[in-house]
């Protein structure tokens, strides 16, 4: 019995470590938003963690598309 294709997809961003660290982060962003001053490095600390989760989803994407080509 072979995986669909779409869990298999699924599984490669669940499974990756560039994704969970980066959904990991998450924590410390909302305790910073808990916690911290409602100032303009507050919205930085969102921006970046954003930018980091867009890379490690874009790494995930082409890492596949790399597999694709062999």
């Amino acid at each position: 019995m072979g995986q669909r294709p779409r869990e298999a997809a699924l599984r490669r961003y669940i499974f990756n470590w560039s994704v969970l660290s980066s959904l990991f982060g998450a924590v410390g962003v909302l305790q910073a938003t808990r916690r911290g001053p409602r100032d303009w490095r507050l919205i930085l600390i969102w921006i970046a963690w954003l930018i980091n989760v867009a890379l490690a989803v874009g790494t995930v994407v082409e890492d596949s598309r790399d597999g694709e080509e062999w």
